[in-house]
């Protein structure tokens, strides 16, 4: 059975593979951390941010060439190259290394399944809020699709609820260009939950920037686009209530149904009979006011 068929769990809890808090703390050498060569190491495929922000590399750069890297990489060996190694979480500092000119960095060397390797490197960027929205959803859609995990699984091994996980990864159905916006800033995740239910998401999202629109105002025009609109009512028509009048003066005048209908020009008179008798009191009456 492919890991497509059934769920799969994480095979060791996140905590201990990124060293029992995650990587926000310096370790000692006593708790497995090692230096390696820079070129040693490669960037992981499970990497949940699409971007680096230039001016922030360039800025960790400096700090590192003066400090050096106090927080450890975490990385696996290369399941393709021996000697080498794949970063799964620590790729900006890795990067930022090489600008800083050095030549080895700290690492945390865990042996990591594709499925642990993704989840862990999704963790340490979250933990430094270091994704956008759709980065995060993103992450989480791949964990499930690739690897066939199931959202009470995931939630456990990022430590976000099961409510968040779904939340979060609702934000993929807003259409690509209002994933933008939110992924740049100009949107929230609070204006982004909204625009999932305005029929038009993408004329709402220029509405909502343009007028500089809060979450509540937000919530409150796709309420407003939601609700029916109630048909106009038509001013009842002056000629119609007239011709209503004269059908029923007629009516109890002739004893008969009758019916006009009269298109502002011209019309029709219609009178309906039940037997001859009343036919003949039609015509004569029509014939006593020749």
């Amino acid at each position: 059975m492919s890991l497509r068929e059934q769920p799969r769990r994480l095979g060791k809890g996140l905590a201990a593979l990124m060293g029992g808090e995650g990587m926000d703390r310096t370790l000692t050498p006593a708790e497995g951390v090692r230096d390696l060569a820079i070129a040693s190491l490669h960037p992981g495929p499970f990497q949940p941010r699409q971007g680096m922000d230039e001016d922030a590399l360039e800025e960790l750069a400096a700090s590192l060439k003066s400090r050096g890297v106090l927080q450890p990489l975490l990385v696996r060996a290369h399941p393709e190259k021996t000697g080498q190694y794949q970063i799964i979480a620590g790729e900006r500092r890795w990067r930022a290394a090489q600008r800083a000119g050095l030549h080895e960095v700290p690492v945390l060397l865990r042996d990591l399944s594709d499925a642990d390797a993704m989840a862990a490197g999704l963790v340490e960027n979250l933990q430094r809020q270091d994704l956008d929205p759709i980065e995060e959803a993103q992450g989480y859609q791949r964990l499930l699709a690739e690897f066939g995990m199931i959202q009470e699984d995931l939630a456990a091994a990022v430590a976000k609820s099961r409510p968040h996980i779904t939340n979060m990864l609702r934000l993929l159905n807003l259409p690509e260009s209002v994933q933008t916006v939110l992924r740049s800033g100009d949107l929230t995740i609070g204006h982004a939950r909204a625009l999932l239910q305005h029929p038009d998401p993408q004329a709402a999202a220029r509405a909502v920037i343009a007028n500089r629109l809060t979450v509540r105002q937000t919530e409150a025009m796709v309420a407003a686009a939601l609700t029916p609109k109630a048909k106009p009512v038509e001013p009842a028509d002056p000629s119609s209530t007239a011709t209503k009048m004269l059908e029923r003066e007629l009516c109890e005048l002739l004893g008969l149904k009758v019916r006009i209908s009269f298109d502002g020009k011209g019309g029709v008179v219609s009178m309906s009979y039940q037997n001859l008798e009343q036919l003949d009191g039609i015509l004569a009456l029509l014939r006593g006011h020749q």
